[in-house]
């Protein structure tokens, strides 16, 4: 279990193929972010998804889809 998972499940719900959250966002969905993200953001891929954009100075994440249909 990975300290991301609620982050994961929102991304995978989302049903949209891309989109962005910003850091206050994430925070709220439950998972303040922090530098382990860096390492923990390959875990995302075997749900389908990447983390496009990481912006430290808009702060904020892009999330794709690695497959869209």
């Amino acid at each position: 279990m990975s300290k991301y998972d609620p982050l994961w499940a929102y991304i995978r719900e989302n049903g949209r193929d891309g989109f962005m959250l910003t850091f206050d966002e994430i925070a709220a969905i439950g998972v303040p972010l922090d530098h382990s993200f860096l390492n923990y953001k390959k875990e995302l891929t075997a749900y389908g998804w990447r983390v496009g954009k990481i912006s430290m100075k808009a702060q904020t994440v892009t999330f794709e889809k690695t497959d869209p249909q």
